[in-house]
């Protein structure tokens, strides 16, 4: 009688972990809200205690006709789609995230997380195709960031800026256009990318590497022409980052911050303080631009993009040596020619084109003077 309940018991625990053992299952009750969230074309899906499911659509929250959600509720609704690995994660760490394909709907962005010791989740819908930066609408010097030989892109902005979209598109540029080798690494994979002119591997944290630090190291051994990182979290992710550049590779990656000076304090800032001195000497060698963006409502529905671009000169590597990074927004507008705008002529343009309410702009101007400038400008 042993025998016979130690073997149900086994296969109980093998029919559970089943799912888990290849793709990720399915859940009834999650696709019919993801099925929501496609028809109206909205971006992410929120799962909350406490409150009914919610969709944002062009940077709204939408609560779903529903009962509020119970913690036990999401966790029943998500947790058949985690591979093992990600519930595994989720176990030991509270947090997990990962790439998620519900046949006939497309791909989504899963976070399983906690929120005063409750399941809650979030879940962004990708595009099927990596979209084309002309239609992000960013300054015209973004697309020379793809015809750099060399340096480090920073893209920097706060959560849900499209930092993330930026990215997929400059390497689709590039892909389209240039016989390159093109690595990224991400946590988890959001947009993939077919090979075209380019060869393109994409290394997924969790699943292909296992964590930031190692799949950079390696990806420094596999020849690459242009290196993406999803995400600089860590001090050692920063320092190979920094030496890729500095050794002849084009390296993108993101930062959340909001302007380009906080891009660029950001990495030497997460250094001990004994050693940013000389990370901002191996950073003001290593830069070649910054772009940070915002999302703004568009008239008429939808969300558009409001941007700084720096393009790094002499006087920005002697800024950032000195550590004088308030001086480089002045640099901004002495490097225009390149291709560099502030985001206060990114908010005017926005405005005076009639994409944007002008006091919605204003709001977002951190000059507010030099906004008032270029509005009378043209």
């Amino acid at each position: 009688m042993d025998e016979v309940e130690d073997l149900n018991q086994l296969i109980r625990e093998l029919n559970e972990d089943q799912p888990a053992r290849g793709e990720p299952g399915s859940s009834v009750r999650l696709e019919g809200w993801l099925q929501t969230l496609v028809q109206r074309a909205g971006s992410d899906l929120l799962l909350v205690p406490g409150a009914p499911p919610a969709i944002r659509v062009d940077g709204r929250l939408l609560p779903l006709p529903q009962a509020p959600l119970s913690g036990e509720e999401i966790e029943e609704a998500v947790l058949p789609v985690l591979s093992s690995r990600a519930r595994s994660r989720f176990a030991q760490e509270s947090v997990t995230d990962l790439s998620y394909k519900v046949h006939g709907l497309g791909r989504f962005r899963l976070n399983l997380h906690r929120e005063r010791g409750r399941p809650a989740a979030t879940i962004r819908a990708l595009p099927t195709d990596p979209p084309r930066l002309a239609s992000l609408g960013l300054p015209p010097g973004a697309e020379a960031l793809t015809r750099l030989p060399r340096g480090l892109v920073l893209v920097g902005g706060p959560t849900g800026s499209g930092k993330t979209t930026t990215l997929a598109a400059l390497v689709e540029e590039i892909n389209r256009r240039d016989a390159r080798h093109i690595v990224t690494i991400e946590d988890p994979i959001e947009y993939e990318h077919p090979h075209r002119s380019s060869l393109v591997e994409q290394i997924e944290v969790g699943v292909d590497a296992p964590d930031f630090p190692s799949a950079l190291r390696a990806a420094m051994r596999q020849a690459p022409d242009v290196l993406v990182v999803g995400e600089m979290r860590d001090p050692e992710t920063m320092r190979i980052a920094l030496a890729a550049a500095e050794t002849g590779h084009l390296v993108f990656t993101t930062v959340h911050t909001t302007d380009v000076a906080s891009a660029v304090s950001r990495i030497a800032d997460s250094f001990p303080a004994e050693r940013q001195n000389t990370i901002r000497q191996e950073l003001s060698m290593a830069l070649a631009a910054v772009l940070t963006q915002m999302l703004l409502p568009r008239k008429g529905g939808g969300r558009v993009a409001a941007a700084e671009l720096l393009i790094a000169s002499y006087g920005t590597r002697q800024h950032i040596r000195k550590n004088a990074l308030q001086h480089l927004h002045q640099e901004i507008a002495l490097t225009k020619k390149q291709g560099s705008i502030t985001l206060e002529e990114s908010l005017a343009r926005l405005a005076k084109d009639g994409l944007v309410e002008v006091e919605e702009a204003r709001a977002r101007a951190a000059h507010p003077e030099e906004f008032e400038n270029q509005l009378r400008v043209g």
